[in-house]
């Protein structure tokens, strides 16, 4: 685990400063110089790609952590392991790009009347998916190598870099709308081929599979092909399901609710941050302990990972709920975003329970009982598509972002159920019930400060980070919340006490 939580460590890092490039270029740009309407659409265009490649990846990212550790071999590297998961994405963007472009009519239909700006650049969604599935494909192949820092800057940084400068190359009017639209694919390819690049160096070169391997192991290629069916829905529907309130808000509200929920959106994902870098560097570790039959590494990972995913998503969340009329002063247009207030904190509870809980869907689809992951998967998306039909026409934004939270309890509560009847393992340890008193305690706390202190937004906000959020952070550290975090710390305590 000091591994894992190290590179995770690293990979937080790298995501934090591209979470601070992320905020300039959304909060003091976007918000500046683009209608809502138009964060609405690229906010959208992107959702629409991330959903094809739920599609068209054909399984592949969960492949590759579940069958690396069966075709790694020391001499040969990977029997060109790597060459199939590039073969078999493209073969799934062929066939449900073709779908895609055969949906127009129906899909135009539904959104054109509220969202004519996205049925314009309905097309536009292909090369973005394009160039986010192989940038997905690239960047799995590196945490199975266990090296996730430079693909994790790529995806944080670098991404957010190019749409800070498409952002301000529309705003000087350099770019029309339809090169802004441009700007946002160019980013994206430009993050795939430095993934690509990047793979290159770590002499993943083989780029033909192994066919004589294959033809040797017809069992495992079954088994790779039945596995990668399964997962090709259950991925489709683990994506599908949280973007369905965008969509909702985009056909039944507008683009410019959508632009409103997609600010909202960007502050709750926050929470989830160190959940992507802790569990890209862990998931390796965890497919491998559950082909050697490791029960208690397993059920350890479980518990580790989710205590300490609810310590960091639970302190972010925190800091966001107890500065936001500030961050909505700060914002530019802040009185039109602040619409979306109450949404935020209701996100990102639902996205503090996907963090927690993700992890288990992982130890599921990992072993012999994946099968499950295609029911479970399925049963999400049919409520979420139920909850944001019944919830978003008559409460609006913070009716999606009920739906949202709701399915999200529900979906990840049947996976710890599942996962304990199937594998008998769990992700709950004593510390998780600690840190959830330590943070009602401190949310409670805050509730009553914000209507008692007599001071300004500006004021109310720093004093409060102060006496809250200090205190906290000692005592979590004080209770060994987080043993790993502990023990690190107090090396180097160690370490600069000997200097």
């Amino acid at each position: 685990m000091g591994v894992i939580v190290k590179q995770s460590i690293k990979g937080t890092a790298v995501t934090y400063v591209g979470v601070a490039l992320g905020f300039l270029t959304t909060f003091f740009v976007a918000t500046r110089f683009l209608t809502t309407e138009e964060v609405g659409l690229s906010r959208t265009l992107v959702d629409a790609a991330t959903i094809l490649v739920g599609l068209m990846q054909l399984g592949t990212s969960s492949s590759i952590i579940r069958f690396y550790p069966y075709f790694r071999d020391k001499e040969s590297d990977d029997h060109g392991f790597f060459g199939l998961t590039l073969l078999i994405p493209l073969i799934g963007f062929a066939v449900f790009g073709m779908l895609y472009i055969v949906a127009y009519t129906p899909l135009s239909q539904w959104f054109g009347e509220k969202s004519p700006l996205f049925v314009d650049y309905y097309y536009a969604v292909l090369p973005i998916a394009l160039f986010l599935l192989y940038q997905t494909v690239f960047e799995t192949t590196a945490n199975v190598k266990m090296k996730i820092v430079f693909p994790r800057f790529v995806r944080e940084v670098v991404t957010r870099l190019g749409l800070l400068v498409t952002y301000l190359l529309y705003a000087g009017h350099i770019l029309s709308i339809d090169g802004f639209v441009a700007g946002l694919a160019v980013s994206y390819g430009i993050c795939a081929l430095l993934n690509g690049a990047y793979l290159m160096r770590l002499k993943v070169r083989r780029v033909r599979p192994d066919w004589r391997y294959l033809m040797e192991n017809k069992p495992l290629v079954r088994r790779y092909m039945v596995y990668t069916g399964f997962l090709l829905v259950s991925a489709l529907t683990g994506i599908l399901a949280p973007a369905l309130s965008s969509f909702f808000i985009t056909a039944k509200m507008g683009l410019n609710y959508t632009g409103i929920f997609a600010i909202a959106t960007y502050m709750a994902v926050m929470v989830s941050i160190p959940y992507r870098s802790l569990t890209a560097i862990a998931q390796p570790e965890l497919s491998q302990a559950i082909k050697d039959g490791d029960r208690p590494k397993v059920k350890s990972l479980l518990q580790k990972v989710a205590t300490n995913l609810l310590l960091a998503g639970g302190f972010i969340l925190l800091t966001i709920w107890i500065n936001i009329d500030l961050i909505y002063v700060i914002l530019p247009k802040g009185e039109t975003y602040a619409a979306a207030r109450n949404v935020v904190l209701i996100l990102g509870l639902g996205q503090l329970i996907t963090a927690v809980f993700s992890f288990c869907l992982s130890a599921i689809s990992y072993s012999r009982y994946f099968g499950w992951t295609l029911v479970l998967s399925l049963g999400y998306t049919v409520l979420c598509i139920g909850l944001n039909n019944a919830l978003v026409v008559d409460y609006g934004m913070e009716g999606a972002a009920w739906a949202g939270f709701m399915g999200s309890a529900i979906y990840y509560a049947a996976i710890v159920l599942t996962l304990w009847l199937t594998t008998r393992t769990h992700p709950f340890a004593k510390k998780q019930a600690e840190a959830v008193v330590l943070f009602a305690t401190v949310f409670g706390l805050n509730e009553v400060l914000v209507r008692v202190l007599p001071l300004g937004v500006w004021g109310s906000s720093i004093v409060r980070s102060v006496v809250l959020l200090i205190p906290a952070v000692v005592a979590a550290y004080r209770m060994g919340l987080s043993q790993e975090v502990k023990e690190m710390i107090d090396q180097k305590r160690k370490k600069l006490c000997k200097r």
